[in-house]
């Protein structure tokens, strides 16, 4: 059986992982979708995404159009006759006129075990509403967000002090791991898709700046969660003296109460903070325009002792 002809959509490392795996097992794709380059980095220099960079070490053709509802864009795709179009946090919505174009469909490597966590950051959601476990599915793309019924999935554990980023990473490796097992099964028409159950699903919208700001009132396990899912971007944040700091590793100190937000003590072991519930001792911030540095680090620059944060 000759191999599948593949067109791959894809945009940052989450993508580059599933891409990597596939070219590894010898399914190249005979183009790549990707973003158009983005400004990055304190210069804005035009930068390319990973999955460009590596489809042209590998000479495999890169298309980046700025949308897909042009029809002109839509008609080139169509001649390239994909058997399957494999999707992997491409960043645009595939229509309708796309999602019909290849004879297998549409396949989304998507991160978390669905009909859980359907949306833009399924990662975050998971840490944040402290789940114990999450996972990678293997979807049918259709009109709706991530509804579409699923060929495969596997779990994985998530770690107590886990982070976004180290999820995200371990998660991205398992997603190229099951996509490249999986798709000869699928185009062969060898798997049948699961349709979801609609009455367990649940959606992690996009962050916002304003999801990741530090609210006192929580417990501190809640904002614990949120330190850790908010790492490293956007970054969970408070203020000290008109400064936003971002925070990205703490302990909960469940033997300590007060009123939410104070500081009880800034030292070499880090900094004190009472929440709604217990207290929080943050190990490592980062000021604007500045590299992360130990909060003991910080302590050392500042008379934070009794001050009340909002």
């Amino acid at each position: 059986m000759k191999p599948a002809k593949l067109l791959f959509a894809g945009t940052p490392d989450f993508a580059l992982a599933s891409l990597r795996a596939l070219v590894d097992a010898g399914h190249v794709p005979v183009a790549v979708l990707t973003q158009p380059d983005r400004p990055a980095g304190r210069g804005k220099k035009l930068t390319a995404s990973p999955v460009k960079k590596y489809a042209v070490e590998h000479n495999i053709p890169v298309w980046q159009p700025t949308t897909l509802k042009d029809a002109d864009v839509v008609a080139q795709i169509a001649t390239l006759n994909p058997d399957i179009i494999v999707v992997a946090a491409y960043g645009l919505i595939l229509p309708q006129a796309i999602l019909d174009i290849p004879r297998c469909g549409c396949l989304n490597v998507h991160a978390s075990l669905l009909p859980r966590w359907r949306g833009a950051a399924p990662i975050q959601q998971a840490i944040l509403n402290g789940d114990t476990e999450t996972g990678i599915c293997l979807m049918q793309m259709e009109a709706g967000l991530d509804t579409g019924p699923v060929y495969a999935s596997t779990a994985i554990k998530i770690g107590d002090a886990e982070s976004a980023g180290e999820l995200h990473d371990r998660l991205a490796d398992l997603g190229g791991e099951l996509l490249a097992a999986k798709l000869p099964d699928i185009v062969a028409g060898k798997l049948n898709a699961v349709p979801q159950d609609e009455s367990e699903a649940t959606y992690a919208g996009k962050i916002r700046k304003q999801d990741a700001a530090m609210d006192w009132s929580l417990s501190a396990e809640e904002i614990a969660r949120k330190i850790r899912a908010y790492d490293p971007v956007p970054g969970a944040w408070f203020e000290v003296a008109g400064e936003r700091i971002k925070c990205f590793k703490a302990l909960v100190l469940d033997d300590v109460e007060g009123p939410p937000g104070v500081i009880l003590q800034a030292g070499k072991s880090g900094i004190d903070v009472t929440c709604g519930r217990g207290a929080l001792r943050i190990l490592e911030i980062q000021r604007p325009g500045r590299r992360k540095v130990t909060a003991g680090e910080f302590a050392a620059q500042q008379n934070l002792a009794g001050k009340r944060l909002s």
